[in-house]
């Protein structure tokens, strides 16, 4: 494994072993208070590296052409994508439901394993949570977008309108997404602010800036850390994540309705709502492992963000490709078991009809590359688990479009089948949102602590016996032996 140098990291450490009797540390290093502090503040008050700012110049230019074809979309119409009939629906509702999706592993990490105390998730959560509002972000833009006329956006809202023919029709499900992911990009913000206020004080404490001090002082809100402000904040963010929690199977189940109330053959199923679900979580994880890998080699985070972290993602990725790949089986299953020959020509369509290059890409990506972190040494080999995370999120939206556009292409009437092509345009948009979501998660790094500093020092092996423990990991990699249990 590469070791990174640095005052914070001699060496990074393979903590995914416990020794019998007792368990490897989270942080690695022999971390203090201090020294944990001064990792996760210099990533912001330290000059930038250049691959950052090549990064930011790359991703900026990129957000700017994305604004600028919706500018040109406005103006020219849909007519400059490849939807066609009877393919209405095509990348824009792909990528809305892939964004969505990607934002799934943010609320799980965070509300979720907080409820179980999951103290592994202390140094992954908060760069997840960034994640996931800035994937919302680049989800909401698309339904604005689709509708043709993106001044009339406004329609899907359920304001109070004095026109009783133009309210909004509370049955379709296209206005549940509305709510559900509305309330879910709500929610999380004030989850990932609230997480930060005790972090945000530790910045204005130590900024030089009397501009950023001030920033910071309003942004984190009076924070003195007393006892009183630990007392309510602990209420707040427990209750926050209660609140969350449900959101992590409501928001996709409801994106799920967007197909499975619909009478069209490989739509109409009862699966999607947890098939959803399990996708949604499986590509937001591989796109955390996506972004901390770099992040922890760029800012010489690894006695952080551990291999025992990476390796404990991996293992939910793994489980819920295997989840993934059960539900295409299941599928297939159904629309033989059911002997509807709508169904059972729609999956065979799927497989070996015009669109079979997408389906094997999606099968290959999604259910046989995470099979490789049966292995351990797949798991904690950085370079492995990124490309495989890489392959994982390539797949998941060839899934998306394998729903959409397989199913629309070839419905009913043999007359009416079409072949979904495209544009420039489409491929430009769907580059440029990556654009946007990179722009936002680099100033996040600038700007923002990217690891739970006051989370970290909760759950963190400042003991004795912890660094005895480290000890002898250390001796083992330098095949040293195995230190006695009373050393």
């Amino acid at each position: 494994m590469a070791t990174i140098a640095s005052s914070y990291n001699p060496r990074e450490i393979d903590n995914t072993n416990d020794i019998p009797g007792r368990r490897a540390p989270l942080i690695t290093g022999n971390q203090t208070y201090t020294s944990v502090t001064e990792m996760v503040c210099r990533v912001a008050e330290d000059p930038q590296p250049k691959i950052w700012w090549i990064l930011f110049g790359f991703s900026s230019l990129t957000a700017v052409m994305f604004l600028s074809l919706i500018a040109f979309l406005i103006y020219k119409g849909v007519g400059i994508w490849g939807n066609m009939s009877p393919v209405f629906w095509a990348w824009p509702i792909v990528n809305f439901v892939f964004w969505v999706g990607i934002g799934h592993a943010g609320t799980l990490i965070s509300a979720i394993l907080f409820l179980f105390r999951q103290n592994w998730r202390t140094s992954i959560n908060r760069a997840a949570e960034a994640m996931t509002i800035f994937a919302v972000i680049c989800a909401g833009i698309y339904p604005g977008i689709h509708v043709g006329r993106a001044w009339l956006a406004f329609w899907l809202l359920p304001y109070p309108s004095l026109n009783l023919w133009m309210w909004p029709q509370f049955r379709s499900p296209l206005l549940w997404d509305v709510f559900a992911v509305g309330t879910y990009a709500s929610t999380s913000l004030v989850f990932w602010y609230m997480g930060m206020i005790p972090d945000l004080a530790t910045y204005r404490d130590r900024s030089k800036s009397p501009f950023r001090r001030m920033v910071y002082s309003l942004l984190c809100l009076g924070w003195t850390g007393s006892s009183r402000h630990w007392l309510v904040y602990e209420k707040a963010y427990t209750i926050l994540a209660a609140l969350a929690a449900p959101l992590v199977l409501s928001v996709h189940t409801v994106v799920s309705f967007d197909f499975a109330v619909s009478q069209l053959p490989g739509w109409h199923t009862t699966i999607f709502p947890p098939y959803f679900v399990a996708g949604a979580i499986f590509s937001g994880f591989a796109m955390v492992v996506t972004l901390l890998v770099p992040m922890r080699k760029i800012y010489k985070l690894e006695n952080l963000i551990t291999l025992r972290h990476l390796d404990n993602m991996n293992k939910i990725i793994l489980a819920t490709g295997s989840l993934v790949g059960l539900a295409y089986g299941t599928e297939f299953f159904m629309a033989w078991y059911s002997q509807n020959q709508y169904e059972s020509f729609t999956f065979i369509n799927r497989a070996f009809g015009p669109y079979w290059w997408a389906y094997w890409i999606m099968v290959t990506c999604n259910v046989i590359s995470p099979q490789l972190f049966w292995f351990k040494w797949m798991r904690t080999n950085v370079v492995a688990m990124w490309i495989v995370s890489i392959f994982v999120n390539i797949g998941m939206w060839f899934e998306r479009f394998v729903i959409t556009v397989t199913s629309l292409s070839r419905d009913f009437l043999p007359a009416s089948w079409g072949y979904y092509n495209p544009t420039m345009y489409d491929g430009l948009m769907f580059f440029g949102s990556f654009g946007v979501f990179m722009t936002l998660y680099l100033l996040f790094c600038k700007f923002l602590p990217t690891i739970a500093i006051s989370e970290v020092k909760g759950v963190m092996a400042a003991s004795e016996h912890a660094a005895h423990v480290e000890a002898e990991l250390l001796g083992e990699a330098h095949g040293h032996g195995h230190h006695g249990a009373g050393h």
